[in-house]
Formats: structure tokens, sequence, C-alpha cells
């Protein structure tokens, strides 16, 4: 049998979470800090082991998960370990305790696991809690905490389970504290769920408890509907009683004290806690903290005062956390291009930049201070992600984001200069005038990048390192930085169309539909037209590719497609992402898709054809309807230029893009030269650096530590579902804020492409991983061009983010799919295979 099976609770120290799990760990921790534990004690997860051992218990795991809690149940506790938990249990009186279960996967900062394991209260008698104990150790392998260890990627066979024991507290109110708002994401508010007798009744969901939010000194309180009670039995055990709901099981004074020790407990951590807390008669007992794991992170912040954060992501559709040198790659792009346009850009990156954790955030606190901002930047963000903008309206009158003096002067006179500095009325007034002159010399300038950017290959890591930083700030950041203000009127005329032309949103949606010179929809097209020369008898595409088993016609079209637009791919603007060159896969099995569907009758080319065709027809019947020459001229003019150069929208990003893929090049063969030389575990370890620390890497020094816990967060972070649009520096989401936008059946969002459509629900979050049908709707959280193939063989379009101006709103309206953006949590609230309608008129989807 093991040495020390039982250790007190006060001889428990932090860090020796393997020994005695989690929540163990965590208690011992508070005691020896001084906070008020119940004492007690735990019986360590060496017992456990030896017990599994000694019986043979875990086999086959997890399919034998339930034979596994049977056995263990019925599995007698060897004689010395019995002794040992009855000896302890006498030195503790032998009174009440509480048995809790302690797993090593628990309580940890990235999952909780919190209730996935028993917990038994107020067991009387040495028996009773022998039987306790196996229970505890047998929830280690309920269906519950099997699949939760699942979605976490934690291996069943590396968790242990320790039990705590401790005095039951007599409580006359019990219940949790949450040290920052679970909700809001305020990390000065304190959180209080509580109800009278024990907290049994407040976690594990049996009544509507008693909900107290602590400001400072003030308490907001929402009395809930606890008409039952917890209460132990004098004999064992614990029964439910009736009680009054109308009493508050606190009061606020209690509240204030639960949340300034909470705030004590969280000060000891170094982050916010989820608390167990019981009132006795001798005051306030902490049973258990843990971490808040559901908490978005924080940017690190130098700036005094409320700060407000608008998503990169959000804004770029990209619903992933980018890696280290994804976010260090936009930073240097952002810094050519302010450079480019003469605005002060020193470092690595414009100081508005606040990454955290794989989330790129913009700090946007200096437009609430004075009218241009407040009065422009809702509109613009609106256009960009359609519920973003009411997110920041909701701010402008919050006290501590007051207008300062002299900011709107100050503001205008900087965009004056700009505006100046770099000609920009007069090449507006240019552009309008020859659009096809404005478009050659576009096309010609991403030529030129193109050719510049697969000049010779340098042979040493430094010569690499330097050439990606080189074809960033010198080749790219030029090109995006004089295609993007002659892109300006062309974002402000169709916004103003519907005025301009008086015309209707959903007019405008047919207008600017089967756009031509469209660098992503000319690629959807060609990959189309690869498909229909394979035929509908293909399979197994992407072995037959790699093996060369095609057709040479085909080879060649597929070689040549990869050649022009494999530096593309999901997620494309983190140059950690691999490309389609160099995993063709994804692309290739949706030219599988495509074959299948053209054979079906489903024909995207020709619907392309026929969306332009109905768009010219429009734009005659709107410039036909005005009531003078001088209206309809002007209409005409302007309903043509926007046509004839909406296409180059998508150039400054494909500018970017077509950098960031040749950074990624040079990145790799650095990684491939240390991983060889054994400086680096894994070539792909470079993304998990920036510039400078890769090239302290070249230079020699070590950071394979710094890389790995990258890696660990970067994994962690993948697996969180929820992104906000504008964050707050003290951890609020002020959209949690805003009033919910379902009625009913229909769910409601903002229109991006008109017209109603009502086919099969398809929800996708991995382009890699989608198969539609024609007539199927996309229901995605957000869109890059990595996902605009998709749109070919989709009837309607649902997006989470997004806003009429957004990349897959634009292309939706470009291949007249109906589009509704912006729909709060579309992903979950629409289940795959469900069929809805969308009304991209209305931006409403009807469930």
């Amino acid at each position: 049998m093991v040495a020390v099976p039982v250790l007190r609770l006060d001889e428990v120290r932090a860090g020796t979470g393997e020994v005695v799990g989690g929540k163990a760990a965590n208690l011992g921790e508070l005691i020896g800090a001084g906070f008020r534990v119940p004492p007690g004690f735990v019986i360590t997860t060496a017992a456990y082991e030896e017990v599994c051992r000694v019986a043979d218990l875990l086999d086959g795991l997890p399919a034998s998960a339930p034979k596994i809690r049977d056995r263990i149940t019925a599995t007698a506790l060897p004689p010395e370990l019995a002794t040992a938990i009855t000896e302890a249990y006498a030195e503790l009186g032998s009174g009440p305790v509480a048995v809790r279960s302690s797993a090593t996967a628990e309580d940890l900062p990235d999952a909780s696991f919190a209730g996935q394991q028993d917990t038994y209260l107020n067991v009387v008698g040495a028996e009773a809690l022998l039987d306790a104990v196996r229970r505890c150790w047998a929830s280690l392998w309920t269906d519950r905490a099997v699949s939760y260890r699942e979605a976490n990627g934690i291996d069943h066979s590396t968790v242990r389970l320790a039990v705590v024991v401790q005095e039951m507290v007599d409580a006359s109110a019990a219940g949790v504290l949450f040290t920052a708002d679970p909700v809001t994401g305020n990390r000065a508010d304190c959180a209080i769920d509580a109800n009278t007798g024990l907290g049994e009744s407040v976690v594990s969901g049996a009544v509507t408890p008693d909900h107290f939010v602590v400001s400072g000194d003030r308490v907001t309180e929402r009395l809930g509907d606890k008409t039952t009670s917890v209460r132990a039995i004098a004999s064992g055990g614990v029964e439910t009683v009736a009680q009054d709901p109308g009493a508050a099981s606190i009061s606020d004074e209690q509240a204030r004290e639960l949340a300034e020790l909470g705030r004590e407990v969280a000060r000891h951590y170094g982050a916010p806690q989820d608390l167990e807390w019981a009132i006795g008669a001798d005051g306030v007992w902490l049973t258990q903290s843990r971490p808040i794991t559901t908490l978005f992170p924080l940017p690190a912040e130098t700036e005094d005062g409320l700060r407000v954060y608008l998503s990169v992501n959000v804004a770029q559709g990209v619903y992933r956390p980018l890696t280290p040198m994804g976010v260090a790659t936009l930073g240097l792009l952002a810094t050519g291009v302010l450079r480019e346009l003469g605005l002060p850009a020193p470092g690595a990156r414009p100081a508005p930049f606040r990454p955290v954790d794989g989330w790129l955030f913009l700090d946007i606190t200096g437009t609430t201070g004075n009218r241009v901002g407040r009065a422009l930047l809702p509109r613009l963000l609106a256009a960009a992600e359609a519920r973003t903008g009411r997110v920041y309206e909701s701010l402008l009158d919050d006290p501590r984001l007051p207008r300062k003096p002299g900011a709107t002067a100050r503001t205008l006179r900087a965009f004056g200069l700009l505006l100046a500095r770099n000609r920009i009325p007069l090449l507006v007034a240019g552009v309008l005038r020859d659009p096809a002159r404005a478009r050659a010399e576009a096309f010609r300038r991403v030529d030129e990048l193109r050719a510049e950017l697969s000049s010779p290959v340098p042979r040493t890591a430094r010569e690499r390192l330097d050439t990606a930083r080189h074809a960033l700030l010198r080749g790219t950041a030029p090109r995006m930085a004089w295609v993007a203000p002659r892109m300006m009127p062309i974002l402000l005329l169709s916004r103003l169309l519907p005025k301009l032309v008086r015309a209707t949103e959903a007019e405008i949606h047919v207008v600017l539909s089967g756009i031509p010179h469209n660098v992503t929809t000319e690629m959807d097209l060609q990959l189309w037209a690869i498909a229909q020369r394979i035929g509908p008898e293909v399979a197994d595409l992407p072995a037959r590719y790699r093996d060369r088993a095609l057709p040479s016609e085909v080879l060649r079209a597929l070689d040549d497609f990869l050649a022009a637009h494999g530096h593309r791919t999901a997620g494309e603007i983190d140059a950690g992402v691999p490309r389609w060159s160099e995993e063709p896969g994804q692309v290739l099995a949706l030219v599988e898709n495509y074959a299948r569907t053209g054979e079906a009758g489903h024909d995207a080319a020709q619907r392309f054809r026929q969306r332009a065709e109905e768009a010219a027809v429009q734009a005659s019947e709107i410039v036909s309807r005005l009531p003078n020459r001088v209206h309809a001229g002007l209409a005409n003019f302007l309903l043509d230029r926007v046509r004839q150069l909406a296409g180059m929208r998508e150039l400054p990003k494909y500018c970017a893009v077509l950098g960031i893929a040749a950074a990624r090049r040079h990145l790799r063969a650095i990684g491939d030269e240390l991983a060889s030389d054994d400086r680096l575990s894994d070539p792909s370890d470079v993304f998990f650096l920036d510039y400078e620390e890769l090239s302290e890497l070249i230079d020699g020094l070590d950071h394979r530590e710094l890389i790995a816990t990258r890696r660990a967060t970067h994994e962690r972070e993948l697996r969180r579902k929820h992104l906000p649009r504008l964050l707050l520096s003290d951890g609020t989401e002020p959209e949690t804020l805003l009033p919910t936008t379902e009625s009913g059946n229909a769910l409601r969002g903002t229109s991006a492409s008109a017209g109603t459509v009502t086919g099969i629900a398809r929800v996708v979050r991995d382009p890699a991983n989608a198969r539609l049908s024609p007539g199927d709707v996309l229901v995605a959280p957000s869109t890059d061009p990595g996902w605009t193939p998709l749109f070919l063989t989709t009837s309607g379009l649902v997006m989470e983010m997004g806003g009429p101006n957004s990349h897959g709103a634009t292309v939706a309206r470009e291949y007249g799919i109906p589009a509704v953006v912006g729909v709060p949590d579309a992903t979950t609230r629409i289940t795959d295979g469900r069929t809805i309608t969308v009304n991209g008129s209305a931006g409403v989807v009807e469930l």
C-alpha cells in the first residue's frame, strides 16, 4: 500500500495538484494564505492509483467507463487505506463531513471541470465515509466527465482522483462568487449567486438563486425563484425543504463582505476566481476556489482610464486566434502602410495595436472624444460589421468616455493634412474620370509586386529573415498604400448610391451583383471551370493530384490555378496558416464537389453572367425613372463608375496576402534550417515567435520554453467559441449589455444581399470540412476570401459577424446570394440540417 495515502489539508501546498488534485491544492493554498477554510484531510491520488492497480480497474478506456464505475463502487478498500481514512476522520472529530472529488485535471487555468465529479454532503459515520470515497472515485468515469475530458483534449489514462474530506459548515446561506462578472466580463464587478441552506441548490441548478452584483460599494440585487432550500439531516445526508422565495438569502452587507473576500483571493492568485462559500454561525468559510476560465483575455494596457478595443479578427472575418508571427507580420504591414502615407509609425507595429493570446484589437478610445469620431465611426463600423456599429454607439453615453476639448479640431486638421499630403482629392478625381486607366495601373502594380516577391531566394536564415521583412515593408506596403486611397470613391459611392440615385437598398444590391474585375470572384470561377473539365466521375482528387494520376490538361489547369492563387487560404491574414499551395486538399475537395453539382445542372458561371445581365437591366430601370436628364445622367455616371471600379476593392488585401505568403515562404525555410540544426523542435515553431525573437534565435538564443508556452496558449484559444466585437479595458464586453435581437422564430441581423431563399442550413466553422449541395444555406461565424469558393454552390448566406461592406457580404451580392450578416450566435442558434429562410432584404432569418 502507498506510504502516505492521507494528508491534512493544512499540510497541502501549492503545486501539489498531481498528488492531491486541483481542488485540494487550491484549498491548501487558501489555508496557507490565511483564508478561512473548513478543516479536513485529503486522500491522495496515490491511493486511487493503488486501488485501481490492485483491482485492475482501468482497462479498455474510454469505452469501458460504465464498467469501471461499477467495479470501483463494488471494490472493498484495502484494510490499510480504510484504517488511514477512518483514523483521519476520528482526528477531525467523527462529525458530519463533506466529501468532494479532487481530480488532477481540475481547476486548471484553461479548463475548470466544474461539477464534473461528485460531491457528497453531510456524510455521517466511518462506513458512510468510505462508501462516499468510492463513489467519488467512480464519478471520474461518468459520461459527462469522460465527454468533458475528450472535448478539452485530455488523455483519460493520465487523470487521477483525490478525495477531500472537510468538516461540514452548518450554513445559513451558501453559494458561488465570481470575482469578475462572468456575463459582461467586467473585472471590477463581483457576481454572487446565493440561497439559504447548503450551496448544493445553487451549484446544481435546482433553483434560480438570488443574484447580487457588487460594484465598488454598490449592490444590485435580483431575487430568484428559490422555492426550496437544501438542509442537512441529523442522521446524515440532506433534504430539500420549502421556503419563502420573497426573502433575500443574504443581506447587502454580507454581499459586500463576500465581494471583498473574493477580491482578496483574486489578488492572491493574480487572476479572477470562481469561489464557493458558506456562511455559518461563526462567519464566512471558503469551500472552493478555482480560476474563471470563460473570461476573454485582456490586452496589456499602459494608458490610464477606460480604453475601447475593436476586434481586428472580427473586422477581417478570422474567427480563430492568430499566431504570434501572424500578429507581428500584420504589425509590419500596417507600419509600412502608415509610413507610406506619411503618418507616424515608430516601432514594429502601430501604437494602437493591442494583441492578446492571438486575438488582435485596435485601441479606438480616441474616437470617442470628438464629434467626428462619434458621428462617422458608427457608420463605418456598421458597414464593415453590422452589429459593431450599434455596440460602439451604446458606449458614447458612458461618462468614463467624455468628449475632449479640442479633439474635434485636431482630428479634422490631421485628416486634412493626410488628404493634402497624399493628394487624395486629385487621385479620386482621376479614378472617376478614367476608371479603366486606374484599374489597369492598379493591376500593373499587383503584377509588379508578384514578380518582385518571387525574386531569387536567399540562402541563409539571416538573409531570409531580412528578405521577409523587406517583402512586407518595402514591397507590399507601398502597393497597398497606392491602391487604398483610390478605393475611397468606390466605398463612399457604394454607401451613398441609394440616396444619390433614388433607389432602394434591394435594387442597389442587384446593381452590385455580377461585378467584373474582382480577383476573388475570378479565382472562384476559374476553379469552377476546372471542375467542369474534370467531370462528375472524379474521386479521391487530392490523392490523384498528388500522385499526378490525372489527365495532363487537368493537371496543368490545377498547377496553373495553384501557381496563381496558391497563396490564398481561409484565415489568410495569418502568416502562420498554411496556404493552398502547401495543403491543396481543401481546394481540391471543392473541385470534386463542383464537378458533382455541375453534372446535377447547377452552373455557377452561368449564374454569375445572369447576375451581371440583371444588374445592367436594374441600372437602366433606375436611370429611366429619374425626373430630369441631369439627374439621370449623374445617376448613370455613378452607377457605371461603381460597377467599373468595385472589383478593385479586393486589391489592397490581395497585395497584403501576397506579401504575407511570401514572408511565410521565407519563414518556413528558416524553420526547416533551424529544426535541422536542432535549434527548434519543429519547423513550424518559427510562427510562435515574432521577428525580433526569431532574430535572437538565429543568433543562438534558446526560445523553446517561450514557444511551448505560446503553443499551449494557441491551442487553448482555438477552443474558444466566443469572440467579442468590442472589448473594454475593464473586461466588459459591451455587446452583452445590449437587448437581444431574436423575435419568436426569427433571428435578426443586417441585410447584406437582397432576396429570399429557403434551404437546408449547413453550419460550417471550417471551410476545409464543408460539403455543400446546390440549394444549401451556408451558416458561418464569418468569411474571408478563402471561404468564397463555397459561395458558388450555396443558395444563401448567414454570418454571425460582418456588415454590408464586409467581404462575405460583398461577394454574396456579386453572386446574387441572399445574405444576412451580423446575426449573433447564428452557428449555435441554427441547427445543421434545419430548413431556414433567409430574407436578405429584411435582414431576417426565419427558423
